[in-house]
C-alpha cells in the first residue's frame, strides 16, 4: 500500500516539471527580437522610394534613425528576396536601390580593384588642403552603396555614387562594419538595402536610406534604419552639379 506522503509527492513533481518546461521556453526565447510589420503581400520599399518627403533637410545631425530604426522590409522580402539586385541607371545616369540577401560566402577574398574608370552622377571632384586628410585631399570618393567587403562588388556603375569623404569613411563605415561582424560571427543571413537620395533633378545625392536585418535571429543580431546625409564638414555642396567650395566662417 502506498502511503501518504507517495500520493502527495507524485502531484509535486508535476508541478516542478511544468515549472521546468515553462522556463525552458522562456530561456530559449530570442532575445530583442525586432518583429517586421507592413504589407507582406508584394515587396517593401524604402522610405526615399516610398515617400521621399518624409527626408528632412540637413539639419546639423550628420546621421538620424527612420521609422524607430525598424527597417520597412516585410515578410515578403525575407521569403523571396535572394542575391544582388542593382537598379538600371536612371535618364540622368543616376544609381537607384541596391539590395542584397547578404552571407558570409558573398564577402570577397581578394583585395579591391582599381575603380577609377566610373565617373558616377554629380563627380565634380575638388581638392580641400587642410581640411580633408586624405592624400590627397580629395572631397569625393566613389562610394559604393552596398560596401565591397559585403558582396566584392568592385566597379560596378549601378553601385556607386558621389559621396564625400567624410560620408562614406565616417558615417558609412560603422554601420557596415557592424554587419561585416555580424556575418563573420554568425552563420545567417542579412537582408540589406541602401537607396541614394537624389532631389528632383539633382546629380549629386543629399545622401543615403541604409537598412539593414537579420533573418534568422529576426533582427536580434542586425536591424537599423538610418539615413546618412551627403556632406563634408567646412565644404558648401552644389547638390544639383556636385560642384563645392568652402563654406565662409560663419558657417553659410
Amino acid at each position: 500500500m502506498k502511503s501518504k506522503s507517495s500520493k502527495h509527492f507524485g502531484p509535486i513533481l508535476v508541478i516542478l516539471f511544468l515549472i521546468l518546461l515553462i522556463c525552458a521556453g522562456v530561456l530559449l526565447i530570442p532575445r530583442n527580437v525586432r518583429p517586421l510589420s507592413g504589407d507582406s503581400s508584394r515587396g517593401s520599399l524604402s522610405i526615399v522610394d516610398s515617400d521621399p518627403s518624409q527626408i528632412p533637410d540637413h539639419a546639423g545631425e550628420d546621421c538620424i534613425e527612420l521609422n524607430g530604426g525598424i527597417p520597412c522590409f516585410n515578410e515578403w522580402d525575407i521569403a523571396n528576396m535572394t542575391g544582388e539586385h542593382y537598379s538600371d541607371l536612371d535618364l540622368l545616369g543616376r544609381c537607384g536601390t541596391a539590395t542584397a540577401m547578404l552571407d558570409d560566402s558573398m564577402m570577397p577574398k581578394a583585395p579591391r580593384g582599381e575603380i577609377g574608370e566610373v565617373k558616377p552622377s554629380g563627380w565634380r571632384q575638388a581638392r580641400y588642403e587642410g581640411l580633408i586628410s586624405s592624400d590627397p585631399p580629395f572631397l569625393y570618393n566613389r562610394c559604393h552603396l552596398i560596401a565591397y567587403a559585403l558582396t566584392g562588388q568592385n566597379d560596378n556603375p549601378l553601385n556607386l555614387i558621389t559621396g564625400t569623404s567624410y560620408m562614406n569613411k565616417t558615417l558609412m563605415l560603422p554601420w557596415e562594419e557592424q554587419v561585416i561582424r555580424y556575418l563573420e560571427g554568425y552563420n545567417g543571413h542579412v537582408l540589406y538595402r541602401v537607396t541614394p537620395y537624389f532631389y528632383k533633378k539633382e546629380l549629386l545625392a543629399r545622401g543615403v536610406e541604409i537598412e539593414a536585418y537579420s533573418v534568422e535571429d529576426k533582427g536580434a543580431g542586425i536591424c537599423f534604419h538610418v539615413f546618412i546625409y551627403n556632406v563634408q564638414p567646412g565644404v558648401e555642396l552644389d547638390y544639383s552639379t556636385g560642384n563645392s567650395r568652402l563654406m565662409n566662417p560663419d558657417g553659410k
